[in-house]
């Protein structure tokens, strides 16, 4: 696992009402404040990234339908520089990714349905000055083929 990478199980309690599901609580280890939290999506098959971040840590989860998500760790000075962790995340693996500057990361819906993602960064977003530094998502220096793997 990449350096400073968290991954949380997440809980889901069922009743004959529906179900709930913790995503982030202040006591967790890997709380480091609250910025906001916004939900973004990708259809099936979409892949959003490659981005990091210089100050903010993110916490993703995936609430509907199931994501590859993808993490890339470029810090010259980490032990796991050139590391790839590859997390599939969503209705049938509930989990929190907590993901730290500087960790390239994105993802792939892989469901049949569109895909629904939950943030809670540790920052407000900056619309004036962006803590966002992106890539194209094929057609960088990044090793990783976003394709399926078969076998």
């Amino acid at each position: 696992m990449i350096a400073g990478v968290i991954i949380k199980k997440l809980k889901v309690i069922p009743d004959e009402r529906g179900r709930l599901m913790e995503i982030l609580r202040a006591d967790d280890e890997m709380f480091k404040g609250f910025g906001q939290v916004y939900m973004t999506s990708a259809y099936p098959g979409v892949v959003k990234g490659w981005h990091y971040h210089k100050k903010q840590y993110d916490n993703m989860a995936v609430v509907k339908g199931m994501m590859k998500i993808v993490l890339y760790d470029s810090r010259p000075e980490s032990a796991t520089r050139g590391e790839i962790n590859e997390i599939f995340a969503g209705e049938h693996n509930p989990v929190m990714v907590h993901i730290p500057p500087y960790v390239y990361h994105g993802f792939k819906c892989i469901s049949a349905e569109e895909a629904v993602v939950v943030n809670t960064p540790t920052a407000v977003y900056n619309y004036r000055e962006p803590d966002e530094f992106r890539v194209h998502p094929h057609e960088n220096d990044i090793p990783y083929d976003w394709g399926r793997k078969d076998g």
